[in-house]
């Protein structure tokens, strides 16, 4: 396989991580990904928005804790020791997002990637970049840069 081959194989894949929130399957690109960490309890903080659980220290770094469920309309996650801590970065930006379990890593084909449809009633529509099915299974791409909080520094 030529590098020019390898390339164009690599930007024709996508790698997600999925995970699980309620009953909903939900992933993110891997790329954005910093580490995945049990669940700590945040500490809240006066006057954050209410998907914001509060922040954690990240190894000396104060990091916003977004509970995604309550993110995207849901009902909150409980925060206990099944849960997780996903730490994601787009550009400068780092926040930790409240799940209820790491599902799996996928490698698909961006062609298996579909446009959500166009429902304006929908509010949480525009927190979802792509869909796709895999195993029987519709798993939603987040769009990490309307999910994570305006600013991460004013989110802590």
């Amino acid at each position: 396989m030529t590098e020019d081959s390898k390339k164009q194989n690599n930007s024709s894949e996508l790698e997600l991580l999925s995970f699980r929130l309620g009953e909903e399957e939900y992933s993110v690109d891997i790329m954005s990904v910093r580490e995945i960490r049990g669940w700590t309890r945040a500490t809240p903080l006066p006057h954050a928005p209410a998907y914001v659980r509060g922040v954690i220290n990240l190894r000396g770094t104060v990091l916003p804790v977004v509970d995604l469920s309550v993110r995207l309309g849901m009902a909150p996650v409980k925060g206990d020791a099944r849960n997780v801590i996903i730490v994601v970065q787009l550009g400068s930006q780092s926040a930790g997002l409240l799940v209820d379990a790491v599902s799996d890593i996928l490698n698909l084909p961006r062609s298996e990637l579909q446009p959500p449809p166009d429902l304006a009633a929908d509010a949480t529509q525009s927190y979802i970049s792509e869909l796709t099915i895999v195993e029987g299974r519709m798993i939603r791409v987040l769009d990490l840069a309307s999910v994570l909080p305006e600013n991460a520094i004013e989110a802590a």
